[in-house]
């Protein structure tokens, strides 16, 4: 080959490669930038709170998520993917659903799955067999979402009889079937970093990721005295975990436990903004913050709504 053609024969492969970049897809999903989502968590403690209790602001995207439906029996037995509601349905009723999205457009109501403990008892995923638990949750949950006229479900199971495998395809299926029946518009998980929660709500990422819009990671299963640093370096790694997805940041208002807002979850906020990361920010719970006049809501509401 002569010295003048490899200019030309370097052209080509140049041309090749970016030909290349630009057309096969990426085998890593682009994470999504800032998001003004606000998502709570409400009437799991029965502290009499209400939908309008809590300040909105118009300019968010605002998730109240109903704590919890729980497939369990008054009596505390499992009943196979059979859901009743456990949250404060009083204070939290249809009709109080109707309103707060007829008063604010901006306004969204999911509702929860699972938790930690039905009646001081572990709340466990427990199927008979995944066709039979699908088939049950599929008409248990259509009931509840339609008379509560509820846009979308959260995944909060905390304790397992049922290994990640039986987990994935339960869950999976049905997130599938309920936004495929129209019924739900968004799905999110809440996980945390325990090793038996994590290789669960991982098995149910890695096969069915593509149709979870949200990741309510709890951070604040962290220590209390988790610093800024050690938030940032947590929400790396859980975003690398859940690759591609919408990790949420997160506090617990009451303040026991993780980043609390007085300690530095803003700031963390501030870099996670900063790099395109803050993806939305949620709270455990309106049921906790009702105490101290939902301060930590309108901060956190108005960090979202101030622009990059």
């Amino acid at each position: 080959m002569s010295n003048m053609a490899l200019p030309k024969l370097k052209l080509i492969f140049t041309l090749f490669f970016l030909q290349t970049l630009l057309t096969s897809p990426t085998s890593i999903q682009a994470a999504p930038a800032n998001s003004d989502l606000f998502r709570e968590y409400i009437g799991a403690e029965f502290k009499n709170v209400k939908f309008s209790d809590v300040p909105i602001n118009p300019n968010v995207e605002f998730h109240f998520i109903l704590s919890f439906a729980i497939d369990y029996d008054t009596s505390s037995s499992p009943t196979n993917g059979k859901f009743n509601v456990f949250w404060d349905s009083d204070n939290l009723s249809p009709s109080q659903v109707s309103s707060i999205k007829n008063q604010h457009s901006n306004v969204k109501v999911a509702f929860s799955l699972g938790g930690d403990t039905v009646n001081g008892v572990p709340a466990e995923f427990k199927p008979s067999s995944i066709d039979s638990w699908v088939s049950n949750a599929v008409s248990s949950l259509t009931g509840i979402i339609q008379q509560y006229n509820l846009d979308g479900i959260d995944i909060d199971y905390e304790h397992f009889s049922a290994d990640p495998a039986t987990f994935s395809e339960c869950i999976g299926k049905l997130i599938t079937t309920l936004k495929n029946n129209g019924v739900i518009s968004f799905a999110s998980i809440a996980p945390f970093d325990d090793d038996q929660v994590q290789s669960h709500y991982l098995a149910l990422w890695k096969s069915y990721g593509h149709l979870i819009d949200y990741v309510n990671f709890q951070f604040y299963a962290y220590d209390q005295g988790t610093t800024v640093s050690q938030f940032i370096n947590y929400f790396k790694t859980q975003s690398s975990n859940y690759n591609g997805g919408k990790v949420l940041a997160s506090f617990i208002s009451d303040g026991s436990r993780g980043l609390s807002p007085e300690n530095g979850f803003f700031t963390a906020c501030d870099t996670l903004k900063s790099e395109q990361q803050l993806h939305g920010i949620f709270v455990w719970s309106a049921d906790d913050s009702k105490a101290i006049g939902f301060r930590y809501e309108e901060q956190s509401q108005n960090f979202l709504a101030t622009p990059n």
